[in-house]
């Protein structure tokens, strides 16, 4: 299977992921997009260490980081600054497609929901990697915490596609070597550390997206 890890800027390191995630949040719990992207990006680089068999995960979420970066970068960048401060810009201003595709098809909202649902499916799948044993199998892991998340947003073939995928997915040991952290004890205390703070950037953005009906976007 072929990796990336040979090149530095492209090589995983999940305390640098973990230093990003606890950059996210401001004091009073807003979502810091510049800091969420990046998180992103190192995210993309573990999907990409495994090799293609997470393509489809990782392309759209490098063309949905492409898209967020644009608007963070655009001449409405300040209402760009928070998960928070988008949704109230792009709702206030009728740029979301709310109940059917229309004009706003590439919306913040929408983008953002998109990487919001796989995060889930990474945070899942990871903490299943912390908790496993070295017999366990990785696909089944794997393939449990996409069922639990990305699944119910995916068409059937996408799901047959992704079943096929996790079929194919390295050993337990492999996943804890891309880390790029030490033995298997300090890759678990490393995910211990990072994991729940995924999961409060989850959180927050789940709640903020079900207080303004943004869960089903179209």
């Amino acid at each position: 299977m072929q990796t990336m890890a040979g090149s530095e800027d492209q090589k995983f390191s999940l305390q640098e992921v973990l230093d990003t995630f606890k950059l996210c949040l401001s004091e009073n719990k807003e979502v810091y997009l510049e800091q969420y992207v990046a998180g992103w990006r190192g995210l993309v680089k573990f999907l990409n260490s495994l090799g293609s068999v997470f393509g489809f995960i990782s392309k759209d979420a490098v063309s949905k980081i492409q898209i967020l970066v644009s608007y963070m970068k655009g001449e409405n960048a300040s209402h760009y600054a928070t998960v928070q401060s988008m949704v109230k810009y792009e709702l206030d201003n009728n740029l979301v497609d709310v109940n059917k595709k229309g004009s706003h098809p590439e919306s913040g909202c929408r983008t953002l929901l998109r990487l919001h649902r796989a995060l889930r499916w990474l945070e899942l799948f990871l903490d299943r990697l912390r908790t496993s044993t070295e017999d366990s199998k990785t696909s089944a892991l794997c393939a449990e915490a996409y069922n639990e998340s990305l699944a119910q947003h995916h068409p059937w073939m996408i799901r047959k596609a992704a079943g096929m995928a996790f079929l194919v997915l390295p050993g337990r040991q492999t996943f804890f070597e891309v880390m790029n952290v030490g033995p298997p004890e300090q890759v678990v205390a490393k995910l211990g550390e990072a994991l729940p703070l995924i999961s409060e950037v989850y959180q927050i953005t789940e709640d903020l997206y079900a207080q303004h009906n943004l869960l089903d976007l179209p």
